[in-house]
């Protein structure tokens, strides 16, 4: 019997775990499952009941914010067992077809594919608003269904447990970003890894894009994660793949500082044309932006979304967390 490690961090998402588990209650045949539940902020609602396979991580006392989420993975990771561990976001029912799939691969894998670090798929999205359930989009990740090598893992991920040792595991100094660094450190070690079909999973959430889910990324400091990862890569390998990801967020800024310089100029008694002519630019990119989205209120979104993710990138660059640790241990 084979035992597949799962890691399953939950922050706040109770009330989507029950999915989540009932896809884990049998796995496939020859397998079995040791299973740790990280409760990375404290429960705000019962968890449901728990077979023996699993162990509950509470939250740690007076922590006064969730564990990271590379914090919260590392101590699940130390927690089970298994030559494999997935870790699986609490808010992802995972599909029975596709871990079939993965765990028949990774059986192989010291054969086939001795570099083989890990397994994903194609992620669906799904809203809940109220009593009523609908589809969002059928690829969240912008993968497909094909298979290929791929630069990170995300909200569902297939590890091999020798691959995260040898990299380090996830960084739990991070806020987010957290999956593509650790895609980072393993590819530059050699290790490779994997989408394959069908589609792995379905993600829960309350409905999106939204608002006031742009105050929670802000209030948890998923947004920081941007900026942190940056100042920890300056002056090292992997520096402007990590600048490129955001290439977006940094051309919002600068488009921000253009408009405040103008405005200075404008104040200043100078020359009024630089305020127009970035005035002009731009209603004419939101102009566009509405256009493309079909949307005023979609396009007012995504510029806030760019804007405010942009200001995290900031935040997190220049304000170190001193409780942070410093290291990441398997």
């Amino acid at each position: 019997m084979n035992t597949l490690g799962v890691v399953i961090p939950c922050y706040a998402q109770e009330r989507f775990l029950a999915r989540t588990l009932a896809a884990l209650r049998e796995p496939p045949a020859g397998w079995s499952v040791s299973g740790a539940l990280v409760l990375a902020a404290p429960a705000a609602s019962e968890l449901p009941a728990l077979d023996p396979s699993w162990r509950v991580i509470a939250a740690p006392p007076n922590a006064g914010r969730p564990l990271t989420p590379g914090a919260a993975r590392m101590r699940g990771l130390a927690a089970c067992a298994g030559p494999w561990v997935l870790f699986v976001d609490a808010d992802v029912e995972v599909e029975a077809a596709w871990l079939a799939a993965a765990l028949a691969r990774v059986a192989r894998a010291d054969v086939e594919a001795p570099r083989l670090a890990g397994l994903w798929g194609r992620i669906e999205e799904w809203f809940v608003d109220g009593a009523r359930e609908r589809a969002g989009s059928p690829d969240l990740y912008r993968i497909g269904d094909s298979e290929r090598s791929v630069d990170y893992l995300a909200t569902l991920a297939l590890y091999r447990r020798a691959a995260l040792v040898e990299a380090g595991g996830y960084d739990a100094r991070l806020n987010s970003e957290e999956d593509f660094e650790l895609g980072l450190r393993l590819r530059a070690r050699g290790w490779e890894l994997r989408t394959i079909a069908p589609r792995a999973a379905r993600h829960w959430s309350a409905p999106r894009p939204s608002f006031a889910e742009l105050g929670r990324r802000w209030r948890t400091g998923l947004c920081f994660g941007q900026g942190q990862v940056l100042r920890l890569y300056a002056g090292r390998p992997g520096f402007a793949t990590l600048l490129r990801r955001q290439a977006l967020y940094v051309a919002t800024l600068a488009g921000w500082a253009l408009g405040l310089a103008a405005a200075t100029v404008w104040l200043a008694r100078g020359p009024a044309w630089p305020m127009a002519g970035w005035a002009l630019a731009l209603v004419l990119g939101v102009a566009l932006l509405t256009a493309r989205k079909r949307s005023p209120r979609l396009a007012a979104h995504a510029l806030l979304t760019w804007t405010l993710n942009g200001l995290g990138m900031l935040v997190g660059w220049f304000r170190a967390d001193r409780n942070a640790p410093r290291e990441v241990t398997c």
